[in-house]
Parts: structure tokens; sequence; C-alpha cells
């Protein structure tokens, strides 16, 4: 008699999401293409919320609806300084528009990760602890840096007054609430050789 053998489907486990978040200025943007290039894929957030908006005809009627049609030019595009400017002292509103937004991305994240080979992936977003993403993730990775600094970076980049850069940090998380809530943090204080050197020393620390 031939004799059966029942095969057990092996499955690979999920990847471990590390959570990558930091204030602007703070030099997170910078740690994601050091951690590509160590060979870790990043999702990156932000940049996916800004191509959602426009592609997600669902999510356009429903941003249309609380913020008004201008809140897309004329060419159909998502206008964000129209939006930054109606949402930045509007808490409730700014709160109604994450709401629309987030579950979006947290969907097409979802998509993107099943996709993953590697052991290990990070998830870059600047709300990772405003919106508790953290809790979804298996460590969080924080960037940051001191005030001063990166209020210089801010202004030297985007051309942007102390005091516009400072009513936008006023509006984030504290730095010294996030070193708190975080798992690993990256000091950027001083010379991209050595930001580069912390990240490879954290994020292959990481177990």
């Amino acid at each position: 008699m031939e004799e059966l053998h029942s095969e057990t489907q092996k499955t690979e486990p999920e990847p471990k999401v590390i959570g990558l978040t930091g204030g602007i200025g703070s030099g997170k943007t910078t740690v994601a293409h050091f951690i590509e290039d160590f060979g870790f894929p990043v999702y990156y957030s932000d940049d996916r919320a800004k191509a959602i908006v426009n592609e997600n005809e669902d999510l356009k009627a429903k941003i249309k609806g609380l913020l008004g049609d201008e809140a897309y030019d004329a060419k159909g595009l998502y206008d964000r300084k129209f939006v930054a400017e109606k949402v930045f002292n509007n808490k409730e509103q700014l709160h109604e528009l994450n709401e629309i937004i987030h579950p979006a991305v947290r969907i097409d994240f979802e998509e993107w990760l099943k996709k993953q080979t590697k052991y290990m992936v990070f998830k870059e977003t600047a709300l990772l602890f405003e919106l508790k993403l953290n809790k979804q993730c298996y460590k969080s990775l924080l960037v940051t840096a001191e005030d001063n600094i990166r209020t210089k970076r801010v202004m030297d980049r985007d051309g942007k007054t102390y005091r516009e850069v400072e009513s936008v940090m006023e509006k984030q998380m504290s730095e010294k609430d996030k070193i708190k809530l975080a798992d690993c943090i990256i000091h950027n204080n001083t010379t991209l050789e050595d930001l580069k050197e912390q990240t490879e020393r954290i994020i292959f620390s990481i177990e």
C-alpha cells in the first residue's frame, strides 16, 4: 500500500515593521535613505499619502466634501498649500482630514507589506506617535536633533523665516515627549558620517 504523506504548507513569517519618525528638520528622510542603502525596504507614508490623494477618486470626493472643491486645483490635483492653510489652525478639521487620509494609507501599506521579503521593513511617517501608529509596529525609531539645529536646517532648505519654522514646530509633538515613547533614538546633531554610523549600529542591533 502506498504511504500518504501530508504536507504542511510553510508560510514565511511576516516582516518586523519598524516605525521611523522625526520632527521637521530632524533628518528622518536622510536616515530612511541610509536604511535603504543597508538593504532594508522603506515605506514612505508621507509620500504615498501625497500620491493617494490624487489617485483615489473616493478619497477626492471625501476631501472636497470636508474642505470644498478648492482642495483641488484646476488640473484636479490636490492643492497642498490651500489645504495646509485651511487646517493649520483648525484642529478639528485637521483631525477629520487625517481620519479620511490615514485609513487609505494604512490599506496601501498593508498591500506593500505583503510584497516584502526581508525580515525587517521600515515605515516612515511624521505622525507615528501622534496617531499612535507605534502600537502597530514591532519597534519605533526616532530621529531627533536640537531645536536650533532643526530650525536652521529648515530655514536653509525651504527658505522659511525663523518664525515660520517655529510655528510649524509648535504644532508638532515635543521632542521630549517623542523621546519618552521611542524604542530607539538617533541623535542627528553632528555630521552625515556620524548619522550613517548611528543608523547602521542601531538598525542591525534590533532583535
